[in-house]
């Protein structure tokens, strides 16, 4: 299972995420009206681009029909023309189907709308965010929305029969969240995703040690000290999560976090003291990290390159 209850949950939307090296994660699900908010945001987006899109190459097919005009040239013209023509509707299908796959294949996996509003998609099974989901959760989208879109528009209110069954159609995908309590949309569970909350908080500002930890974390950065290639195998996600590891203060998730990293990273030097190692952990990651964006470089998670 990718979600689990827990007694510990403060809210409807938290969840708790086991990944596939069985770490067990505190997330939370994003709010229905963050998603619809975003998605608004992305689509005003599209058709500003669209619109500024249009206008250029309107211009452009301007200039072109009055230069052909002055040699005398009506079939090169009409022949330009067409060609303008044909780049507009490849430019129209490449905004409304390569915009969120562009984004959202990118190391954030958030649009702008996304990103604004604060959430990002991500794997269920706690596992990386394949192209293949991606792909999957929005060529879903056009039969969730822009399809009975469009058949409403064609078939009018005086359609009768088709433009009922185009608005059951539409409201079926459009309602679909309000019924699965993580509010996933019928592309969210073909490709094995859902959408999660991404505080936008600032690096130095997200990743602290409580105040009561700092003597263990001073006492731990005397006993352990990791090279670079050790710390180079986490990034920013992984540090979140280890710091809500710490956090949450359940021995269990802090023996299972300790056995994944240390693994991961050749070490068995923690037995018996865990807390102490992830603490050390935790500090001299996020301090190599800090220093990586003070420099301008970011690791985002573990299979990012840095840069």
């Amino acid at each position: 299972m990718s979600a689990i209850p827990t007694r510990l949950r403060r809210s409807s939307r938290d969840r708790v995420l086991v990944t596939p090296e069985g770490i067990a994660l505190p997330v939370t699900v994003a709010s229905r009206g963050a998603r619809a908010g975003a998605l608004m945001l992305d689509l005003v987006l599209i058709f500003l681009l669209i619109l500024g899109s249009t206008m250029a190459l309107f211009s452009i097919a301007g200039g072109a029909s009055a230069f052909m005009r002055e040699i005398e040239s009506d079939t090169a013209a009409g022949h330009v023309l067409q060609f303008i023509f044909i780049v507009w509707i490849v430019v129209l299908f490449l905004f409304r189907n390569a915009y969120f796959l562009f984004f959202e294949l990118g190391p954030r996996g958030a649009t702008p709308g996304k990103r604004m509003a604060g959430i990002r998609i991500a794997a269920r099974d706690g596992g990386r965010l394949s192209a293949e989901m991606v792909i999957a959760r929005n060529l879903l989208r056009d039969v969730e929305l822009f399809l009975p879109l469009v058949f409403l528009a064609s078939a009018g209110v005086d359609s009768g029969a088709a433009w009922l069954a185009a608005t059951g159609w539409f409201l079926i995908f459009m309602l679909f969240p309000m019924f699965n309590r993580d509010g996933l949309r019928a592309g969210d569970i073909i490709a094995g995703s859902w959408v999660l909350e991404r505080p936008r908080r600032k690096l130095e500002a997200a990743m602290t040690v409580a105040r009561g930890a700092e003597p263990a974390v001073a006492a731990a950065q005397r006993k352990y000290h990791f090279e670079e290639a050790e710390l180079s195998v986490y990034g920013e996600y992984e540090l979140q999560a280890l710091e809500r590891v710490l956090r949450d203060k359940r021995h269990q998730s802090v023996e299972s976090v300790y056995q994944t990293i240390a693994a991961k990273i050749g070490r068995n030097d923690g037995w018996n003291d865990e807390r102490r190692f992830l603490e050390a952990y935790y500090t001299q990651l996020r301090a190599r990290l800090e220093a990586g964006m003070r420099m301008g470089r970011r690791k985002a998670d573990k299979f990012s390159d840095e840069g």
